[in-house]
Parts: structure tokens; sequence; C-alpha cells
């Protein structure tokens, strides 16, 4: 059997940065240590850190009840709000926010200032997306879908700027944009999908259609695994989401010649390596 395994699987920079900073603190620290949200989109990993003492700040109500302690915001970002309360109560702040997100921060920032209204292409209930909406204002709209587009509150004349979900399938941005579009407003676009989570989509495409069975890999919440499993999909009929090896089903690959492997950012590697070797090896 013929395994190709895609070579953008697995951490991203910005994942793999935050993940890091979460161990870096437990050599180093000797407070109390929490994350702002699950650091990552994989139940293995957080299941480790809260082995090892890190809990899980869940929302604002929560962070308020904490003191002297250490909180790492993770790479999806949060709203500014978090940042004000974390100084407020004299919380060491370790900001492993991914760069690309904290772009998309300044940008709502800035715009807001010169007066455009800005429009996220992505999932309005996604913890990136909740974090840009914190840096934005009352105004600052969300739109996933086609028709979601056709109900926007917006006002003739209105100036707008439209940014992405870093993770946002890139075929469905331009979708929306170009629908968007046709309303005729003044519109700022700024492409701020990231371009790992490009190419990652683009490879798991092209694997996907050259293969007879497609493994993708990665946590069930993991917005930009559920996306690739959503292209590889439409590739290729016989494409299986898992976690781990154990869910795997060897009926589904054991009769086929080709195999394809791909993973989301959230995705250790050794996760990735052990399916690899078991289908190699077993089927």
């Amino acid at each position: 059997m013929e395994v190709v395994v895609a070579k953008s699987a697995g951490f991203c920079f910005g994942v793999k940065r935050a993940v890091d900073q979460v161990y870096e603190q437990l050599k180093r620290n000797d407070k109390p240590i929490y994350t702002y949200g699950p650091i990552i989109h994989n139940e293995e990993v957080v299941k480790d850190l809260e082995e090892k003492g890190v809990k899980v700040i869940e929302g604002e109500e929560e962070l308020k009840q904490i003191h002297d302690a250490v909180v790492v915001i993770r790479s999806h970002g949060a709203g500014k709000r978090v940042y004000d309360i974390m100084e407020e109560n004299g919380i060491e702040i370790i900001d492993a926010t991914c760069p690309y997100v904290r772009k998309i921060h300044k940008i709502a920032q800035e715009q807001n200032k010169e007066g455009r209204r800005l429009i996220i292409i992505g999932n309005d209930s996604h913890p990136e997306v909740e974090g840009i909406k914190g840096w934005g204002n009352d105004n600052t709209l969300v739109v996933e879908t086609p028709e979601q587009v056709e109900t926007l509150p917006l006002t003739e004349g209105e100036r707008l700027c439209i940014v992405s979900q870093t993770t946002f399938n890139y075929k469905k941005f331009q979708d929306l944009v170009e629908k968007i579009s046709e309303t005729r407003y003044d519109i700022l676009v700024l492409n701020t999908i990231c371009n790992a989570t490009q190419e990652r989509q683009v490879e798991a495409k092209r694997i996907a259609s050259e293969v007879d069975a497609m493994i993708v890999i990665g946590g069930k919440s993991s917005s930009n695994t559920q996306k690739l499993y959503e292209i590889c999909r439409r590739e290729c009929k016989n494409t299986y989401y898992i976690q781990t090896l154990g869910d795997l089903d060897p009926d589904c690959v054991n009769s086929v010649r080709s195999v394809g492997i791909t993973a989301g950012a959230s995705t250790p590697n050794h996760i990735i390596e052990e399916v690899h070797t078991n289908v190699r090896v077993k089927f």
C-alpha cells in the first residue's frame, strides 16, 4: 500500500509557539498557571497540561476571580477586555496570540478609527473570531454563509473593511467577498487567512484527489481540521476524520491501494507518526 503524508500536516507555527510557552512556564514559574481557554484543540495535550497543574479559564467572569497568577493567552487571541481584566488583577500575562491573529486585532482597531465598519468572515462562535470582535466595536459583523450576507444590516454608502478568520476556507472567502461586493459599498478587502492554512488546504485537496482513501487527523472542535475534512471529502468519498489511531476502523483502509494522511494545526507530530506507521505496517 502506498501511504502519502502531507508535508504541511500538524502543528503550525502559532500553535506550537503557544504550547511551548505553557510548558516553559511550568519549568520556570512558581505561580499558579492558567490558559485563557484550552491552549489547543487537542484533548491529549490539554489533558497532559492539566495533569501537570495547568488550569483552563473558560471566560471573563472566571478570570475576574484570579489574582497573583500566570495566564497564557492561546494562539486564538482574546479581546481587549480580557487584557484589561488581567491588568486590573495584577496577573502576569504571557501573550501567545498567533502573529497572524494579532495583525487582525490591529486592523480592527485601525479601521474603526478610519470609520470603516468591520466584517469578519468566519465562525461567529469560534474563539479566534470572538477575540477579533473584542478589538472592534459594537458595529462589527460576522458572516459565514451566502444566506447571512443577504441579511447584513448595512446602510447605503457605508464604508466597510472585510477580514477573515485565519483558518477559513480560501475559496469560500472569495465567494463571500464577491457576494458582499455586489452591494456596491465602499469596501476594503484584506485577506487575513494564514498562509500555512492555505498551503495545508491546497496540499490536502491535491493528495485527496490522487488516493483511494484519505485520513484527516485532528480534534473534533478544531475549525481548521473540519475544513480540511470538508475539502478532502469533496475530492475523495473515502475520507475519514479521526482524533487518534484508536478512532480508525481498519476496514476503511485495508483493501485500498493508496492512502493519504493530513492533519490539522493542533495535531501533535507523534499522533501523525503513529497513524502513519500503523497504516503502512498493518494495512
